[in-house]
């Protein structure tokens, strides 16, 4: 099969790949119909490693048809329409049985396209362990587009709000307008936010969230603003969706008393300077997270079903997978209003 594969910074390959096998017998095999690039991705075209391994195929989001089961998969057959949960769990502990990989107990929380040992899924043919719990019929009222976005960037931006106490009438900031951000804007109003405050450096992606209802700020501007706006009282929540440090501090920055800061960007500094003392002062809550896609589905679908949620307004690309390395240049560069990339076989 074809696939595209990770070499090192910058280095992403369309080349000829082995194609996926079923590794127990509760594997499946799906061809895959169409993928996304994800802000996290663009880590390891920065040269980030998460498991040290090179030549790896990459990517996480993915919807496609089973063309293979083993025995043990029940709910699917070849044929079968599915989205792919950009996370993995083992399906059979109770955390995951719930929906909650990132308690897994037999500790198999996994994400496809970091390392050989689970390939990812910007490829012609993706292996899903665990077939009948780490996938998911496309629902009907459910578009193809906005299926490829429940598998990863809709359920993370929807767990970045809920991780934020997000309710009526509060007070919100999202900081950084990529994809996630801009589906944690429309979340946000969703959730009875009364102000939403869109921070990002490209003012494009401003115009976006400013479309939706939000505040545009440029991010150089945003406490003197927020400060001014407020009187000093701050903000009740932000969304942190970027995960540089600066964006980081940015948003416990800009929080007030008893505030809530919720981190859904990838950060793997070591050396971040968590300003201890503010947030004591203010009585901080702060969380950080991965996702665990499948416990975020049921509502998700619902309001994307009734037209409350539309994650496809932020596909602003279509490519085929052997254009692939021009795509990730593309999201890199912002060229083009790169937004979100979808590619497909």
């Amino acid at each position: 099969m074809k696939a595209l594969t990770s070499h090192g910074k910058g280095d992403i390959r369309y080349e000829d790949y082995a194609d996926p096998t079923c590794h127990a017998d509760t594997d499946m095999i799906v061809q895959m119909k169409a993928c996304g690039i994800c802000g996290s991705d663009l880590h390891i075209y920065h040269g980030a490693q998460f498991t040290g391994d090179t030549g790896f195929c990459v990517g996480h989001e993915a919807i496609g048809e089973v063309a293979e089961t083993g025995r043990g998969v029940k709910r699917f057959k070849p044929g079968d329409k599915v989205m792919i949960s950009a996370a993995v769990g083992c399906g059979n502990c109770r955390a995951c049985l719930g929906g909650h990989i990132n308690r897994c107990e037999n500790n198999q929380m996994g994400c496809y396209g970091l390392g050989h040992a689970l390939e990812g899924c910007q490829a012609e043919g993706i292996r899903v362990p665990m077939g009948d719990y780490n996938a998911r019929f496309i629902p009907d009222g459910v578009s193809d587009d906005q299926a490829l976005l429940l598998t990863d960037n809709l359920p993370t931006a929807y767990l970045g709000c809920l991780n934020a106490d997000i309710g009526p009438g509060k007070r919100v900031a999202i900081v950084g307008l990529g994809p996630i951000g801009l589906m944690a804007v429309e979340i946000a109003k969703v959730m009875g936010a009364a102000e939403v405050y869109a921070l990002d450096f490209v003012a494009e992606r401003r115009e976006r969230a400013k479309a939706l209802g939000a505040i545009p700020v440029d991010p150089a501007q945003a406490k003197a603003l927020i400060t001014e706006a407020t009187k000093g009282r701050m903000l009740d929540c932000a969304v942190e969706a970027v995960g540089a440090d600066a964006s980081i501090r940015s948003a416990i920055d800009i929080v007030g008393a008893q505030g809530t800061v919720s981190v859904i960007g990838v950060n793997q500094s070591m050396d971040f300077k968590f300003p201890m003392g503010l947030a004591f002062i203010k009585g901080l809550t702060f969380r950080i997270s991965a996702c665990s896609v499948q416990s975020h589905w049921d509502e998700l679908i619902a309001l994307v079903q009734g037209g409350r949620l539309h994650p496809e307004s932020v596909i602003t690309h279509r490519m085929g997978l052997k254009d692939g390395a021009e795509a990730y240049r593309l999201f890199d560069t912002k060229e083009d209003g790169a937004l979100k990339m979808v590619m497909q076989a």
